[in-house]
């Protein structure tokens, strides 16, 4: 198939009164890669209708639902239709999407967690291997420059042998009870999944985690709950972790933290030194060395001493600030850059295959799955079993 052209994106969900829809559009049409060429953009038929409007859709490529949408666009031309689907919906509708967008021959973007349950992501991964399309996950924070650059330290073995692994993601938009006789669908088991906190920023934590490092746990011991009174599910979340060969990790996950913004840091020390990175001061990379005054790596795309990919993905010069719309713009890129070479029938390398995969999904929700046991069963250690 040609690919010298912009690639054809649908989205399913992100109506205009929703804050993340704006954020994936923003995000996909940034390098000029993706054009959004049809959707179905609420469960509300006259909502979706009025959104595709206000983006300037035709009218026949606005769809009332994602059954229909995935229906229409398969029986298009191949010159016209979409090439693949973002879906930005509830989480209870990640996996019927998914399933059926990849089983009518259309590769998908997803936003987390990936399904309700570790069954329905088990089931996608089967498809996705099935199918052999491309699946993506945007864990978007794994798409910040200084993010990469962590990266790239850890695998050079810069810090030694690690030894221990602190992530904390503190909100506080849930300190009070907000879903109170208001519609709040992230805290409705139907709708969210068994956890609220977990579900929602706990899988950012431990996928950043395993982003970095490589690691991946193999017991966790938890506490989960609510500290709001009168919410039903987890709002604040403490986790201890061990990994392979000795490595310890922390993670401390709340919404309840009353104050807080969006305060995501992660700390990974090793034999020879220790960095930290914060989602809300992104461009900096702190390395505190062992035998020598801490150091800070800024990010820019001339800047010196940032590995290749870390100033790949940097748009801008030094001094210049990117953030949260850039790191999404940057895992959209990297898919429809990766999604191109595979139209054209060859394979991408590692640098174009830099994305959260269907696999980040599987374990995101066995991470989930081992949290919410140990929890249950008092704060003791269990085992994370991704298969079986």
């Amino acid at each position: 198939m040609q690919t010298n052209r912009k690639l054809r994106m649908g989205m399913l969900g992100g109506s205009t009164d929703a804050f993340i829809g704006a954020i994936h559009r923003n995000a996909a049409l940034m390098d000029g890669e993706i054009e959004l060429v049809c959707g179905a953009f609420s469960s509300s038929p006259e909502k979706s209708i009025a959104t595709g409007k206000d983006l300037y859709l035709p009218e026949n490529r606005i769809y009332a639902s994602y059954e229909e949408m995935i229906a229409a666009e398969k029986i298009l031309d191949p010159e016209t239709r979409m090439d693949f689907v973002a879906i930005v919906t509830p989480n209870y509708l990640h996996f019927p999407q998914a399933k059926l967008a990849l089983e009518n021959g259309f590769h998908v973007i997803c936003d987390k967690p990936m399904t309700m349950n570790l069954r329905e992501a088990k089931e996608l991964v089967r498809i996705v291997e099935q199918t052999g399309l491309e699946f993506a996950l945007t864990h978007n924070y794994t798409g910040y420059p200084m993010v990469k650059q962590a990266r790239e330290m850890v695998s050079s073995e810069s810090l030694g042998k690690i030894r221990k692994i602190v992530v904390e993601y503190s909100q506080g938009f849930l300190y009070e009870l907000i879903e109170n006789g208001k519609s709040f669908w992230r805290a409705d088991p139907e709708k969210g999944g068994d956890t609220l906190t977990m579900g929602d920023i706990g899988t950012h934590a431990e996928n950043l985690a395993e982003y970095i490092t490589g690691l991946k746990p193999e017991e966790v011991l938890a506490e989960l709950g609510a500290i709001v009174p009168g919410r039903k599910l987890d709002d604040d979340v403490n986790i201890l972790l061990r990994y392979d060969n000795g490595v310890r990790g922390v993670f401390v996950i709340s919404q309840a933290s009353t104050g807080e913004e969006n305060n995501l840091r992660i700390k990974i020390y090793g034999e020879k030194a220790g960095i930290e990175w914060a989602q809300m001061e992104p461009n900096s990379l702190k390395v505190m060395w062992s035998d020598k005054p801490v150091e800070i790596l800024r990010a820019g795309n001339n800047m010196p001493g940032l590995s290749e990919i870390a100033r790949a993905n940097c748009r801008l010069p030094g001094g210049h600030p990117e953030g949260f719309i850039e790191a999404f713009a940057n895992l959209y890129r990297n898919f429809a850059r990766c999604l191109r070479i595979r139209m054209d029938g060859k394979i991408p390398d590692h640098a174009k295959k830099d994305f959260p995969d269907v696999y980040d999904g599987l374990r995101g929700m066995a991470f989930i799955n081992t949290v919410l046991e140990s929890a249950k069963n008092h704060g003791k250690w269990v085992k994370m079993k991704v298969e079986g």
